[in-house]
């Protein structure tokens, strides 16, 4: 079974230029790149479709913006015979049914500079914060507001901790898996009593 994986980062953006062809299934997410693959709603529902044999991506970026997790990711399809397509560099995971070695490698390195530009985004965003308060401009939450609880616990972050405290992992292996503070962990349990 042929099937495409989607990744967009907000409800805004339009899937249309990841859809070249007409495939079997296709899997759209709307989430981060830095959410771990496993974590992702529509990844989920393809990482237990067994069916799947050939799995295309517009970009490897798609997969993540983490290089272990992009490696780990293809490994786990690989281990299960399929074979992973990434449409814009024109990669493919597996020839006649064994591992692509140069592939591999290729895939490393677009994952390392995936991980890489997200660094970068994150600098960005930082130094125009702090150009943006310089000047007075900088909206942010007003002062003295105060997050609520039912926003908080609805955040995609805050199920992600979720998850992997249910899954009984300790409060850092919890925050580092969802790429959040051992702070944030410690009053999600509070909150949920986990």
């Amino acid at each position: 079974m042929r099937v495409k994986y989607i990744r967009v980062s907000s409800v805004g953006q339009n899937i249309d230029r990841q859809l070249s062809v007409e495939y079997e299934f296709t899997y759209p997410d709307t989430c981060s790149g830095s959410i771990p693959f496993a974590d992702r709603p529509e990844a989920k529902k393809l990482l237990a479709n067994d069916e799947v044999t050939e799995l295309h991506v517009h970009s490897i970026d798609r997969l993540g913006r983490n290089t272990l997790d992009i490696m780990q990711t293809i490994q786990h399809f690989t281990s299960k015979g399929v074979n992973v397509i990434s449409d814009k560099e024109g990669l493919q995971t597996m020839i006649d049914g064994k591992e692509n070695p140069i592939a591999k490698m290729m895939i490393g390195i677009l994952g390392t500079l995936a991980e890489f530009e997200l660094t970068r985004i994150k600098e960005r965003q930082k130094e125009g914060i702090a150009n943006a308060k310089r000047k007075g401009t900088y909206l942010g939450r007003s002062k003295g507001s105060v997050e609520s609880n039912e926003v908080f616990l609805n955040k995609e972050s805050t199920r992600a901790i979720v998850r992997h405290l249910k899954a009984k992992e300790s409060i850092r292996r919890a925050a580092k898996l969802s790429g959040t503070s051992v702070g944030t962990v410690q009053k999600v349990k509070k909150l949920l009593n986990l």
